[in-house]
C-alpha cells in the first residue's frame, strides 16, 4: 500500500487512523513549510520518529537530561561521521553508556514532541511507503532516531496531542482573563462563576467548532473520545451493528496493548440485555453497571474490577444508535458529575455523522452515474 497526497486534503489525524486501523508497517514522510518529519509504523503502532524542525537531536536531549556526558557524546558523534546510517541513540547504546530503558524513555518523549507539533500542520505533502527508510529519505534528517520496542498507539498520540493543545490554549485564555480580572477590593459580577466553570461546558465550548466541518467519520469519533476524556477517567467507544457492538477506541486504560485489545472486543447484543436496552431506547444511562453475560465479558477484558458507577451515551444518527460511549471513573472512584455538555456534543456528533453518511451516499451515486 502506498499513500500519497496533501495535508490540505487528508489531515494527519486521518492518516494516523488509516494506518492504525489497517495495522500498516512502513514509513510516513511529511514535508511542510515547518520542516520535514518521518514517522515509522509497525503493525499500526508508531515505533520511530525524527524531524528536522527540532533544534536538538536525541543525543543533545540525553546530554541535557544528564544521562550522558559531553565527552561521551562527542565520541559518539565521531563514530556517527564514519557510520552515517547509524542513529546516535544506537551508537550510545552500543557504547554501553545508556540503558535500553533510558533510550526508550527518551525516544518516546521525543516522538510525542514531534507528533504534537505536526498535528498543527495544515498544509504540506505526505507519502507512506511500505519499505524501510531509504538513504535518500534519511539524508533529509539529522538522525534516524531510536526504535521504540513496544511502539506507541496512534490514537494515544492524537488524543494526548489534542489535550496538550487544549491545555495550552486554556492557559493562554487564563492569562488573558487574569489581565482583565478585578483588582483587589473591586467587584465584578460573574467573576466567581467563571472561575468555577464546569468541565463539560468548558469542553463543549472548545470542541464544538471543530465538529462543524469534520472531514471523516474517524474525526468525529476522535472528537467524542477527546471530549469524554476531559470529564471521565476511562472510556470506550463501540460501533453498533444489528447483532453486536464492536470496540473502536478508548482512553484512560492503562494496561499494555489497550487499543489492540479494545478493537478485538465484540459483544453480541443477545448476550447483553443491558446494552441492548440502551441502544434501543436512545437514552443516556448513569448508574450502576448491571451484570449480564456481555457486561461481565467486558469487565474481564478491562481487569475484572467492577466500577461503582458508569455512564453510557448512545450516539444516534438517522434515527438509530450507530455508536455507544461507555465511561467510568474507576481509577479514582470520583462520582460522575454533570454531563449535559457531553450529551449536547454527542447529539451534534450524531448530526455530523448523518451529514457525513449523506455526503458519502451522494458521492457514490455520482460515481455510479459517471461510470454508467
Amino acid at each position: 500500500m502506498s499513500l500519497v497526497g496533501r495535508l490540505e486534503d487528508l489531515g494527519l489525524s486521518d492518516i494516523f487512523q488509516i494506518l492504525s486501523l489497517g495495522r500498516k508497517t512502513g514509513s510516513l514522510i511529511i514535508k511542510a513549510k515547518a520542516g520535514t518529519a518521518i514517522i515509522v509504523f509497525k503493525n499500526g503502532l508508531v515505533v520511530r520518529a525524527e524531524a528536522d524542525f527540532l533544534a536538538e537531536d536525541l543525543g543533545d536531549e540525553l546530554l541535557k537530561a544528564g544521562v550522558v556526558k559531553d565527552n561521551t557524546l562527542t565520541l559518539a558523534r565521531d563514530v556517527k561521521k564514519k557510520l552515517p546510517g547509524k542513529g546516535i541513540g544506537d551508537i550510545l547504546y552500543e557504547m554501553g553508556v545508556v540503558t535500553k530503558e533510558g533510550m526508550e524513555k527518551a525516544a518516546r518523549k521525543r516522538t510525542e514532541r514531534i507528533v504534537y507539533d505536526m498535528l498543527l500542520w495544515q498544509d504540506g505533502s505526505f507519502k507512506f511507503e511500505l519499505d524501510e527508510l531509504s538513504t535518500e529519505d534519511m539524508a533529509q534528517l539529522p538522525d534516524r532516531g531510536w526504535e521504540i520496542t513496544k511502539g506507541i498507539s496512534p490514537e494515544y498520540l492524537l488524543m494526548e496531542g489534542a489535550r496538550v493543545y487544549d491545555e495550552n490554549l486554556h492557559q493562554e485564555e487564563f492569562v488573558s482573563t487574569k489581565e482583565i480580572a478585578p483588582a483587589e477590593g473591586e467587584e465584578w459580577e460573574g467573576w466567581e462563576e467563571k472561575a468555577s466553570e464546569r468541565k463539560d461546558i468548558s469542553a463543549l465550548m472548545s470542541l464544538t467548532t471543530e465538529l462543524r466541518f469534520p472531514t471523516a467519520v474517524s474525526e468525529i469519533t476522535l472528537l467524542v473520545l477527546r471530549f469524554a476524556s476531559s470529564i471521565f477517567q476511562r472510556g470506550i467507544l463501540f460501533m453498533v451493528d444489528k447483532e453486536d457492538i464492536a470496540g473502536l477506541g478508548q482512553f484512560g486504560l492503562d494496561f499494555e496493548g489497550a487499543d489492540e485489545r479494545i478493537r478485538e472486543v465484540l459483544i453480541p447484543l443477545k448476550a447483553s440485555p443491558f446494552f441492548d436496552k440502551i441502544i434501543k431506547g436512545h437514552r443516556v444511562y448513569k448508574g450502576g453497571f448491571e451484570r449480564d453475560e456481555g457486561t461481565e465479558f467486558l469487565i474481564n477484558q478491562l481487569g475484572a474490577e467492577w466500577p461503582n458507577e458508569i455512564a453510557v451515551f448512545p450516539i444516534v444518527a438517522e434515527a438509530k444508535t450507530v455508536a455507544l460511549l461507555y465511561c467510568d471513573n474507576l481509577s479514582t472512584g470520583e462520582p460522575i458529575g454533570e454531563t449535559e455538555g457531553l450529551e449536547i456534543f454527542i447529539n451534534q456528533a450524531g448530526l455530523a455523522l448523518e451529514k457525513s453518511l449523506l455526503e458519502k451516499r451522494l458521492k457514490e451515486l455520482e460515481d455510479s452515474k459517471g461510470t454508467a
